[in-house]
């Protein structure tokens, strides 16, 4: 314990001397914080530069505090040892995208044939794993490969980053170095338990790893060991791997048995303005009120007293969906309707289901630049409807005011933002308050 405390101490003069030598020339750098947890990206790595003076100032400092955290001495240094200022980090974590893309875009390429294809096929060479993990957590083997496929396109892309490298770079100079640090702590645990070796561990440049790009707190909270050979790897061990996400589900309320969701037919006379995640209602109230499944039949009796969203994630002139509570669990991975929507339709895909059939409102063009998405919120907001601080993110806020705009202007209520209502916007005329 003496040696330890002696070894923490010189790394931290030393880096003291160097932070004072650093600044002594007039050199500064500006600390900032990463990006939200949850972000998942695979990028090349590139621009890794050297670890200057005040980089290694940090990393000292940062190492007492991880040995108060237990974190072994031979742990940090191992993991360190070739850690430097990763400028590719810097860069994709300063710079937020500024296009999304239309959702049945999005959807094309998370539910293409040659995913499906390769989907069942899997499927049937591990169905061994998979039943194991289904059997354990309850969630099926198509869920759990949709997710797989999702994330990793099925354990290809596991991104090029060092995960300490990343995430001690996000620390250090990102806009949120909070989650940065905690990550990180979380990441050295990781390698404290023997899980993987640090060389192995690789991920996103924002630290999701393995094959279902978990981040390192998750990771702790919710990998499993699959196969039970004592640790819990997420980059080659498919047993792992699948059990892990079954049980991140389970844990997060998937209900055994339960459908994720059903494409509806939604009444002509249907109130738009009931369409929204935010609002449940039991399943039976739904079909009380003349909404069916796509195919004509009613909606499952089996689930007539479980609460059930309404979505129309296009507007009204696409395709609807009933969503049940196990839709909220694959939310819960994801926090976007687009990715849920298209695991639980990627699982039905797997399973022999057919492809969404109402189509797609494709010649109508969505908010797809932030600029266009900050400009509706503005514009909303001179009405004196509230949608929050304008920040480009079409919430449940934002479609609540959009909704109201439609119905001051005569229009269907269903709260998709799009350019046509954009422009319709522009030309209002502003009420006097």
């Amino acid at each position: 314990m003496i040696r330890q405390y002696l070894t923490a101490l010189a790394w931290l003069a030393r880096g003291i001397a160097l932070a004072l030598a650093y600044c002594a020339l007039g050199n500064g750098v500006a600390l900032a914080d990463p990006p939200p947890a949850g972000t998942r990206m695979s990028q090349p790595v590139s621009d890794t530069a050297e670890r200057p003076p005040e980089f290694e100032s940090w990393i000292a400092a940062f190492r007492v505090e991880a040995l108060a955290q237990g974190i072994s001495a031979k742990t940090f240094d191992d993991a360190f040892r070739d850690v430097r200022l990763n400028q590719r980090v810097i860069e994709l974590n300063e710079n937020q995208p500024e296009f999304n893309r239309a959702i049945w875009e999005y959807l094309d390429n998370a539910i293409s044939d040659d995913r499906v294809r390769r989907g069942r096929e899997l499927l049937r060479q591990h169905r061994k794993t998979f039943r194991s993990a289904q059997r354990e957590y309850g969630v099926p083997a198509s869920i759990i490969a949709g997710i797989w496929g999702l994330e990793s396109n099925f354990g290809k892309n596991l991104g090029g980053f060092n995960v300490v490298e990343a995430l001690a770079t996000l620390a250090y100079q990102g806009r949120r170095s909070a989650f940065g640090r905690e990550q990180l702590l979380a990441a050295l645990k990781i390698i404290e338990e023997g899980d993987i070796a640090p060389e192995r561990m690789t991920g996103s440049w924002a630290g999701a790893m393995g094959q279902t790009q978990f981040i390192p707190t998750v990771y702790l909270q919710y990998a499993r060991d699959g196969n039970g050979d004592g640790k819990r790897n997420l980059w080659d061990t498919l047993a792992d791997v699948f059990a892990s996400t079954a049980n991140y589900l389970q844990q997060k309320g998937w209900e055994t048995g339960e459908p994720c969701f059903d494409e509806v037919r939604l009444p002509d006379d249907f109130d738009y303005g009931q369409a929204d995640i935010s609002i449940e209602k039991p399943v039976k109230e739904w079909r009380d009120e003349g909404v069916v499944r796509i195919d004509g039949h009613k909606l499952p009796k089996s689930v007539g007293d479980v609460s059930a969203a309404l979505i129309v994630p296009a507007g009204h002139r696409g395709p609807a969906f009933i969503a049940y509570p196990n839709f909220k669990a694959v939310l819960a991975y994801n926090n976007a309707v687009s990715y849920a929507l298209a695991v639980c339709q990627l699982a039905k895909r797997f399973d022999g289901g057919p492809p969404i059939r109402t189509p797609w409102p494709r010649g109508e063009d969505p908010l797809v630049s932030r600029n266009d998405r900050v400009e509706m919120q503005s514009l909303l907001a001179k009405r004196n409807l509230d949608v929050g601080e304008p920040d480009g993110v079409i919430g449940q806020r934002t479609r609540r005011a959009i909704r109201d705009f439609q119905k001051a202007e005569g229009l269907i209520q269903d709260g998709y933002a799009t350019m046509t209502l954009l422009s319709r916007l522009r030309q209002a005329v502003v009420p006097v308050p």
